[in-house]
């Protein structure tokens, strides 16, 4: 499964906002476009299967009505989410109503595969390829006796809801997201992960530890690319539970032709090296939709290319916001015709989105230029013309 494309009414600048998902998309704009905003709502559908939205808001710091939009006078954030499925004649689709004060969606219905759940005006009714399930009363729908957070979906067991909605449950609730991916979160020790990094990186110490050693052996050996003198990683467990990363590092003698090993903790480590290994760590996983915010930040310019070759070669689907016109640089001409998204506010305040290359400026520079330069060559201040223009063209 991938998620293909998503609709969103009123979370926070994201107001009739669209926006298609290939396996790889960077997410490109001046500041205060919505770049982070746009990670944010994509975690936020993550926290709709997990069902723990209070829990979310506390770690990121948010008061629920933070969540909708101060553009309209709506009180709830509406989503239309369309999924990817191994038929592509019979893609998935989930559209809800999520009320910010219950923290649940009062309307929903998901549709995949053969089955489809809804939910309206308090009751719940289930399918399975064109069969209506019957509940204990014996009928096709059940009123609904609990208060649950984020999606019904979130608490219906397993046998209940069948194979189909049981793996859509899955793939959404593991996208995971590193949009406030810190190296001082990075450093610490941790004693269990629960299968995240967490949103600033804070568990992964206990996460390469719950990693097994046959990946940690090809994390190290991917690496190694990257920094050739690493000879070890490893995440130490320490007493009571707590974990601890610690890389060792081979390096030449002065003249000696000894090759000391230096052992290193993680309050130790450059940024740069923490960050890569968080990153690469998560395409180990199998989080099947990776979320990271300005991938650049704290990689040594070398090193981008390597990064970028990881994350668009990658299993999962993954989603970059970046200031960097050198990412793009790293990005052949389909993948960034097709990948690289511009987000840019109407004089509303309302966040759109454009494929950054079918702009015609845009799309003319790519035939002589790399990504990157075109993207350094365009004054981006001055787009908005260009695009309404190309907008009302296209309609």
């Amino acid at each position: 499964m991938r998620i293909e494309s998503i609709e969103v009414q009123n979370f926070k600048s994201l107001v009739d906002f669209h926006l298609e998902l290939p396996k790889f998309t960077c997410l490109i704009g001046l500041n205060g476009s919505g770049k982070s905003t746009v990670l944010q709502f994509i975690d936020f559908l993550a926290q709709q299967m997990r069902g723990h939205i209070d829990e979310w808001l506390e770690a990121r710091g948010w008061k629920a009505g933070e969540l909708k939009s101060q553009l309209t006078t709506r009180k709830n954030i509406e989503f239309d989410i369309t999924i990817a499925t191994k038929n592509p004649d019979q893609p998935g689709r989930w559209r809800a109503i999520f009320n910010p004060q219950l923290l649940r969606c009062t309307s929903e219905r998901i549709e995949i595969g053969g089955a489809r759940l809804e939910v309206a005006d308090g009751k719940l009714s289930l399918e399975r390829h064109g069969e209506s399930m019957r509940f204990d009363d014996g009928t096709a729908k059940e009123n609904i006796p609990f208060n649950y957070h984020g999606s019904i979906l979130s608490q219906l067991r397993e046998q209940h809801v069948g194979k189909e909605l049981q793996e859509f449950r899955q793939f959404v609730a593991n996208i995971h997201s590193l949009d406030m991916l810190s190296p001082h979160f990075l450093r610490q020790r941790t004693r269990e992960s629960a299968g995240s990094l967490g949103l600033g990186g804070q568990k992964l110490s206990a996460f390469l530890h719950e990693l097994g050693n046959v990946k940690l052996r090809q994390l190290l050996k991917r690496l190694k690319t990257a920094y050739p003198q690493l000879e070890g990683l490893q995440a130490e467990a320490l007493r009571s539970g707590w974990k601890q990363l610690v890389i060792a590092e081979k390096y030449p003698g002065a003249g000696s032709g000894i090759f000391p090993r230096m052992k290193t903790e993680a309050r130790h480590i450059n940024d740069g090296m923490l960050r890569l290994i968080a990153i690469l760590a998560e395409l180990q996983s199998e989080h099947p939709f990776l979320l990271f915010d300005e991938i650049e930040n704290g990689i040594n310019p070398e090193l981008v290319e390597f990064v970028l070759d990881a994350l668009t070669s990658a299993k999962q689907q993954v989603v970059v916001a970046t200031h960097s016109p050198m990412i793009l640089n790293y990005l052949d001409d389909r993948t960034a015709e097709q990948g690289v998204i511009y987000l840019y506010k109407t004089p509303g305040g309302r966040t759109q989105s454009i494929r950054f290359f079918a702009i015609p400026s845009l799309k003319e520079k790519l035939s002589v230029m790399g990504p990157g330069e075109a993207f350094a060559d365009t004054n981006l201040t001055e787009l908005a013309d260009e695009i309404a223009q190309a907008t009302q063209a296209g309609a």
